[in-house]
């Protein structure tokens, strides 16, 4: 189903409000491997950001992703809900968690990227996404982009779906005319005093686990757990161990 702002978003299940917010890489369909035990234990919601999945790429003015995640909670009439963001989910999870305490009360962090400033590993992988779209080599673009992403515990058709959710957000994107005005909302880690786990990949690009272990550092309630098998998305790498690691959480 959609909002009033074309947001789509499913929501399921029955008890305590979880959200599920999907990388950058990819869309709500990450969650496919965790949906149906997590909405046989908690009100799960999941969403498509603007321009990924079944979420146009349009906007009538400046918006956020955390603004839209709010929308949809309003939509729901949902507060106190466990946000769990996965890379750039987990940014957005942080931003709604600064701007709106009081719609989280717990966060899980999967990979998350936060303000720190990009090291040399994520410069070179951003420069060269950058320089193979501008090539118009899309499909260069997406292999990039699963081979970076996607640890080695990933298989086949993991890496296929992912290549198709990346391919889409990618031409979905490039086709906006105009492209809307995304702005980043503020992350302000001292002032989150929700309890957080904080899940670093072993085998993810060193910036974040760079950033896994500031974000523990400077939360007042975080704890800091590395998956050593794990690269960028352990959902998707080892669904069936994640899924185990969320319903012993909540």
């Amino acid at each position: 189903m959609t909002t009033s702002h074309e947001l789509w978003y499913q929501h399921g299940g029955a008890g305590d409000p979880v959200v599920l917010l999907h990388s950058s890489v990819a869309d709500a369909r990450m969650w496919d491997p965790q949906w149906a035990a997590l909405t046989g234990a908690f009100h799960v919601v999941r969403m498509d950001f603007r321009g990924h999945g079944r979420t146009p790429c349009r906007a009538d003015g400046p918006y956020s992703d955390a603004g839209d995640v709010a929308a949809v909670l309003a939509t729901l009439d949902l507060t106190g809900v466990t946000l769990v963001g996965s890379s750039y989910g987990g940014r957005v999870a942080l931003e709604l968690a600064t701007e709106h305490p009081d719609l989280v009360s717990r966060l899980v962090l999967f990979n998350a990227g936060c303000d720190l400033p990009p090291t040399p590993d994520l410069e070179a992988f951003d420069a060269e996404e950058d320089r193979l779209i501008e090539a118009g080599d899309i499909g260069g673009a997406v292999e990039l982009n699963v081979r970076t992403w996607l640890g080695p515990e990933a298989d086949d058709e993991t890496r296929k779906q992912l290549a198709e959710m990346q391919r889409h957000a990618f031409e979905t994107q490039l086709a906006a005319d105009p492209l809307p005005e995304r702005r980043r909302g503020r992350i302000d880690l001292s002032l989150l005093g929700a309890p957080a786990l904080v899940v670093a990949g072993g085998r993810d690009l060193p910036y974040f686990r760079e950033s896994a272990r500031h974000i523990a550092g400077s939360m007042a309630d975080a704890t800091l757990v590395e998956l050593d098998w794990a690269g960028h998305l352990p959902n998707l790498e080892r669904p069936d161990e994640v899924t185990s690691l969320l319903l012993k959480l909540l």
